[in-house]
């Protein structure tokens, strides 16, 4: 059995501390013990850009906001999805991970953030979407365990009452709250149905086609004004 071995640490703002591991071409972002992500498995990370974006593919010049980088899984499915007039901004609030994805993790990232379209922000996605203005098409969150703050008890506040009338206020008309959660959350359900969402949850597995655990992405979407017509093409 190949042994873990730890390429590098950095504390989580508020508290804590992630690890980058590696095991042979394995991968691992641990809080403590706890295992946070997995480079062998990205299904439901993926799926949640996919779901989200093919939602907004027909959009002139689409923006996409992504709520951590971790292992670029989101990232490269979004502009897997999207065209080349699309703009994907990503917020990370730990610098070391965003040094990490052009180091150490520099394979399984393959460019992506060389993309042209990608505009990196080294800042809580919460400060982000707080001066959207109605500027995403959509916003794409897996900045946590799911609709509750594990890794970082501040992350609260984007799933509460006041986070997610933030979020609406982001957004175009027509566009998308898409969140990622290991399992489902029935009063997060209520809150973005409160919030003004036409609200679906939709299952991933954790390894896409292959399996593995079941994940919950909920997909959110900002109701058009009918008096407005259709979402504005920019």
């Amino acid at each position: 059995m190949i042994p873990w071995v730890q390429l590098g640490k950095a504390p989580v703002p508020g508290g804590g501390e992630v690890r980058l591991m590696r095991r042979g071409a394995e991968f691992s972002i641990r809080l403590g013990v706890k295992e946070l992500m997995n480079s062998r498995i990205s299904g439901s990370e993926e799926a949640l850009a996919a779901l989200a974006c093919a939602r907004i593919r027909e959009r002139a010049r689409p923006s996409v906001l992504v709520g951590g980088l971790g292992m670029g899984f989101t990232l490269r499915a979004a502009l897997a999805a999207l065209g080349a007039d699309a703009r994907v901004d990503v917020a990370e609030l730990i610098p070391a991970v965003a040094q990490w994805a052009e180091s150490e993790m520099a394979e399984i990232f393959a460019g992506s953030l060389g993309d042209p379209r990608v505009r990196l922000e080294l800042a809580d996605v919460a400060k982000l979407i707080d001066v959207g203005g109605a500027a995403y098409d959509a916003i794409l969150l897996d900045v946590d365990n799911g609709p509750e703050g594990f890794t970082r008890l501040a992350n609260d506040r984007l799933y509460d009452a006041r986070g997610l009338a933030a979020a609406r206020a982001a957004l175009t008309p027509g566009g998308v709250l898409a969140v990622w959660s290991s399992g489902p959350d029935r009063k997060f359900t209520r809150r973005l149905r409160d919030a003004g969402f036409l609200t679906e949850e939709v299952a991933a597995r954790a390894r896409g086609a292959r399996g593995g655990a079941r994940h919950v992405i909920w997909i959110a979407t900002r109701p058009v004004d009918a008096r407005k017509g259709a979402p504005p093409r920019r």
